[in-house]
């Protein structure tokens, strides 16, 4: 499904003229952090194949895809802010939370509260969380101005090594997709165990606790 998505954009992009496909590319770089399912890293990719066809520009792609990925993070960001209390009043029939498991959320808040700016610089590099990422920066109310720079700082660096890889290996530019399936998967599962070790030492405390009484 998700192939037969990507190869539907690419025929598209491929008869579109050079300012429709900067266009298009801005859209997927806003989308992939509002619309979690998007596959815009892979999307990314194949613009830098574009750019070593001389299609599109190198750097005019990079910035494009940055700003609007910095955009959408931000727009995410915003929602969060201004529906912080909306959501954890209504943590179960939350139109949100159809999208996102409140566990993730809680998760996140977690995380906020603990390293602060420095899950929003990496917010790039872990696939399958910017979008709650970024919904929780917004709900811990993390300064906007260093929520803006830091996220530039990740989007600017992950859209690059996209964006180089695609330029480099050309035609052979799907080969990233089925990488960055593997690294998703990876830091899945590293989240997943991290999430564990942090239920098992607040179970560990509550126990404790339990027992001093």
């Amino acid at each position: 499904m998700v192939d037969e998505f990507i190869q539907q954009v690419v025929d598209w992009i491929s008869l579109a003229g050079p300012v429709s496909v900067y266009l298009i590319f801005t859209l997927i770089a806003y989308l992939e952090n509002v619309v979690p399912p998007l596959p815009g890293d892979v999307l990314v990719a194949f613009s830098g194949y574009l750019a070593a066809e001389g299609v599109i520009g190198l750097f005019p792609i990079w910035g494009l895809t940055v700003v609007a990925s910095v955009a959408g993070f931000m727009n995410m960001y915003w929602i969060g802010n201004k529906l912080e209390n909306q959501i954890s009043a209504n943590r179960h029939d939350h139109i949100l939370l159809r999208f996102i498991n409140y566990d993730y959320i809680r998760i996140g808040r977690f995380w906020m509260s603990k390293y602060g700016q420095w899950v929003v610089v990496s917010n790039r590099f872990l696939a399958g969380t910017r979008s709650v990422i970024s919904l929780t920066a917004g709900m811990s109310h993390l300064s906007m101005w260093k929520t803006v720079v830091n996220s530039l700082i990740s989007s600017m660096l992950w859209n690059g090594l996209l964006i180089g890889a695609g330029w480099l290996i050309k035609e052979n530019w799907q080969v990233i997709g089925s990488y960055l399936s593997t690294y998703g998967k990876l830091i899945l599962v590293v989240i997943a165990l991290l999430c564990a070790v942090l239920f098992y030492k607040h179970w560990r405390r509550r126990n404790k606790r339990s027992k001093k009484k």
